[in-house]
């Protein structure tokens, strides 16, 4: 589970704490921006930071008011802040107020949600509420919505984004080569997914048999380092190494760098919000492509791992043992474990975090960089869209890939080795990176 359990004598408080913590977030995110900042489209691709705010607090009353008190009328509330009413690329036109008035809305909505939940019943048969699982859900939306925000300040024009608060990442000394190489996972029968019903998102469920061939698998994520040798060995410029849609998309970008990198002389230079420093060759690859990672991975001699490799890989190391929930067991992930939580605005050197390992043996699965596999995002045997097909069964087919582990701007409550995102292939303005898998 991602979410913290209930405590049986007061769950009602629990989830306020919970969600004031996660609104204190949200507005800590967006202190000090400037209304232009706020109601401006940086880029097509990302919504202006008000509609965000406002999609936060109308998802928030449609799931936690309305929709428990009678059927499901709706997945997503009419009106501007519907996503499928108004597609990305549109939300500029919209008539989004100040960001005076949508903190009072925020605040409003906030008010009629816990008036709401000092009145509910946990175990009136509702499966909305078996666990709290509509509490985790909202909590989980505006945790990745977080995510989204700052995908958004990080291609903010102009001025770079200055965060309030930051948090150091740990250093490490020297180079670490405890992490070279690959790992075997021998083939067998593996369980995946979950069954969990207080905090996994349908695309999660049902867990489900999984038979693999023996497999390799990279110790640890693919780094900067490693991937200034593909474009010194002209990676970005030799057919062969690409997809055929890959190397369309690559005449068409004419891009020949991970996005946010920059030429400086016969070195690189990388900019993360409003830090720009040379590119460290110990910290994964940030900002790439679905078609770069694959580039990379066939250029290596190898391929990109499966989902089902990559969470075998995530939470057992053996065919049969019991699969984990993080790589170091069941404890709940914290910025202790991993570099997740958002605050450090940036990628961490490889071997930072000692308790990030795997049983396999495999470092960084959790935070840093999400990680792209090869596979199409589709519904698991069993499937059942719940509470609503839009969030996960509206995306299944061949045009979206799997990304697993999350990245230094997933909060902790939205993330598990069994946490599946989904993204175009050319999309890069997440951050994602990757790791390479091999036949055995």
């Amino acid at each position: 589970m991602s979410a913290i359990p209930f405590q049986s004598d007061d769950p009602r408080g629990q989830i306020a704490g919970l969600m004031a913590e996660a609104r204190e977030r949200t507005l800590l995110l967006v202190e000090g921006l400037s209304d232009d900042d706020l109601i401006r489209q940086h880029d097509p691709l990302m919504s202006p930071i008000l509609w965000d705010l406002g999609h936060i607090a109308h998802f928030e009353e449609l799931w936690l008011t309305q929709n428990l008190d009678g059927p499901i009328e709706f997945s997503e509330m009419p009106g501007i802040y519907n996503p499928f009413e108004h597609p990305r690329a549109t939300r500029a036109g919209l008539a989004l107020p100040a960001i005076g008035a949508m903190r009072l809305r925020l605040a409003e909505i906030r008010e009629k949600v816990l008036d709401r939940l000092n009145r509910t019943d946990f175990d009136n048969g509702n499966p909305l509420l078996a666990g709290g699982y509509v509490y985790h859900m909202v909590l989980q939306h505006e945790y990745q919505h977080n995510e989204t925000i700052l995908q958004t300040l990080q291609l903010k024009t102009g001025d770079p984004y200055h965060p309030v608060q930051r948090r150091s990442v740990p250093q490490i000394t020297g180079d670490d080569s405890s992490f070279e190489g690959m790992v075997e996972i021998p083939g067998g029968d593996y369980t995946i997914g979950t069954d969990d019903r207080t905090s996994a998102y349908d695309n999660e469920r049902p867990r489900n048999a999984a038979r693999v061939a023996p497999f390799r698998i990279d110790r640890r994520p693919v780094t900067n380092g490693d991937y200034l040798e593909f474009m010194s060995d002209d990676g970005y410029r030799d057919e062969r190494h690409w997809t055929a849609a890959g190397w369309k998309w690559l005449e068409e970008t004419r891009n020949a760098a991970p996005k946010h990198w920059t030429r400086d002389g016969d070195s690189w230079t990388t900019r993360s919000m409003d830090r720009v420093s040379p590119v460290d060759p110990r910290r994964p690859v940030c900002h790439v492509s679905w078609h770069e990672a694959a580039a990379f991975a066939r250029w290596s001699g190898k391929r990109l791992p499966t989902e089902t490799e990559w969470e075998i890989a995530a939470s057992a190391s053996t065919p049969g043992r019991s699969a984990i929930a993080f790589p170091w067991g069941a404890d709940l992930v914290t910025p202790r474990d991993a570099n997740v939580d958002q605050l450090s605005f940036e990628t961490a050197p490889v071997g930072a975090y000692q308790r990030n390992v795997s049983p396999s043996g495999c470092y960084g699965m959790i935070g840093d960089v999400w990680e792209w596999t090869s596979s199409d995002f589709t519904g698991y045997p069993g499937f059942e869209s719940f509470p609503y097909k839009e969030y996960s069964e509206t995306f299944f087919g061949p045009d979206y890939k799997v990304l697993r582990g999350g990245s230094w701007a997933t909060r902790p409550g939205a993330i598990r080795n069994t946490f599946r995102n989904w993204d175009y292939p050319i999309r890069r303005q997440i951050f994602s990176g990757f790791r390479c898998a091999s036949d055995a």
